[in-house]
């Protein structure tokens, strides 16, 4: 195996593939199992007990076994919480005696896509020191082609009375903990389950809080999952709250642990509103440690400008809710976020989860006696251009002369009234260059400035 296909087994977020090639072939699976099991042993110093979980995508279940074979041949205990939010494997491991949660899921990816992640007990991710463990593990193995376990047709398949277990103890929690005195009667809400693991649990989540609900998007065949729906394509359930008169809509991904919002009048509001209208509710009450929301370099600088002036400091972290996290528990701050609608609420759970963003976004709405759309107008957002340049190589931008220039040069046009952002690509050959002010047309030309002298210098 290269050390190229080594590097990447692991990103932000887990393992990430499409299913059935390297690394999610059955038997690299069996071995990522054995492999994560026994490092957990090592550290522990007892056998480890797993819970697994996983999204509405067809691959699912046969990744999931490969899992369970090699885990419980390094001497682990697996039980199953069938299909389930990501989320919701994370509050498993944090309240029941697992040792670690994994989730077989790619999220807001297409379905033919699919993805390992583990929890700890405290709801953070994988340690990076155990993924590289890990990845030296397989790499060692990386030409043993034998199956570490017996045929899949020993297996004891999964219990699915515990598994309603594990469903309805999450629910509950939802429902019953984090939603507490919160009284939806007389609510009128749409929601996009993204034909993903949301679809059992939120139309009743909200139902049982007394709203009337009215769900697309919840028909999952293994095949739809995030196809045309769900917190990536808005469009249906934007035109659905618009036409019918409900109050505001919610769409998850396909494992539930983002949510984005449309206010009555069918506009979008996106995670930069919401960690706007979250982190001004919790600076109300007192309980913004440090009197900080952590974002990444992509929210928008009207999120900035508006925390600013209820005198919040924005802390922006790299993209990735790893590191949005990571500064949080720097910062001991109380929440943090993506623009994409994955939202950090510390004193929840270190988990993003979309269901607790929901929960907590319609107290705000339901407390202040206002619309979604009164709430979120204190709140302006700059228009936002976006550029891909093709490169050879990935030198430091500000290195080089003529980029550096062109750089300080548009920094100065935009004199405080905007933002410039050029990063590199952390998978591909690209140098992205974001720009944000006060004119969509103005930016747009600006940025292909930009981008064509770096064509030139590194393209």
């Amino acid at each position: 195996m290269s050390s190229e296909k080594r590097k990447k087994l692991f990103g932000t977020d887990g393992i990430r593939s499409r299913a059935g090639e390297y690394p999610l072939d059955e038997r690299t699976v069996e071995r990522i199992g054995a492999s994560l099991v026994k490092n957990l042993a090592d550290e522990l110093q007892h056998t480890p007990r797993l819970i697994i979980g996983r999204d509405t995508r067809q691959s699912g279940a046969q990744i999931q076994a490969a899992l369970t074979r090699g885990a419980e041949s390094a001497g682990a205990t697996v039980e199953s919480a069938g299909v389930i939010p990501t989320p919701g494997v994370a509050y498993l491991t944090r309240v029941t005696p697992f040792d670690a949660g994994v989730v077989i899921s790619a999220s807001h990816n297409p379905y033919y896509d699919n993805g390992i992640k583990v929890f700890s007990p405290t709801g953070k991710k994988l340690a990076d020191e155990m993924e590289r463990r890990i990845e030296e593990d397989l790499f060692e193995r990386a030409y043993d082609t034998r199956p570490l376990t017996n045929s899949a047709e020993q297996e004891q398949m999964p219990d699915e009375s515990r598994e309603r277990q594990f469903a309805n103890r999450y629910l509950d929690y939802l429902s019953n903990e984090t939603a507490q005195g919160l009284d939806l009667t007389g609510y009128k809400l749409a929601v996009d389950c993204a034909n993903g693991a949301a679809c059992a649990f939120a139309p009743q989540l909200f139902t049982r809080l007394g709203a009337t609900v009215e769900v697309i998007s919840a028909s999952p065949d293994g095949i739809n999952i995030n196809e045309k729906c769900g917190a990536l394509h808005m469009d249906a359930l934007r035109e659905l709250v618009k036409s019918d008169g409900f109050d505001l809509g919610i769409a998850f991904d396909g494992d539930a642990d983002r949510a984005l919002f449309v206010d009555g009048a069918g506009k979008l509001i996106d995670g930069d509103y919401t960690l706007m209208l979250l982190g001004a509710s919790l600076q109300t009450q007192g309980r913004l440690t440090g009197n900080a929301v952590i974002a990444t370099v992509m929210s928008n600088i009207g999120l900035e400008i508006a925390l600013r002036q209820r005198g919040v400091e924005l802390v922006r972290a790299n993209v990735g809710d790893r590191y949005v996290l990571e500064e949080m528990l720097r910062r001991d701050a109380k929440i943090g976020g993506e623009q994409s609608g994955h939202i950090i609420l510390a004193d929840i759970s270190l988990a993003g989860d979309g269901m607790v963003t929901a929960i907590e976004l319609l107290r705000v709405v339901r407390q202040s006696g206002k619309s979604l759309a009164e709430l979120a107008a204190a709140m302006k957002t700059y228009p936002q251009t976006l550029v891909n340049v093709q490169v050879k190589s990935k030198p430091p931008l500000d290195a080089i002369p003529e980029i550096k220039a062109a750089m300080d040069d548009l920094e100065a046009e935009l004199n405080g009234k905007g933002r410039l952002l050029v990063r590199y690509s952390g998978t591909e050959n690209l140098a992205r260059v974001m720009i944000e002010g006060e004119e969509q047309a103005k930016i747009e030309q600006q940025a292909r400035r930009l981008a064509s002298i770096i064509q030139n210098q590194i393209g």
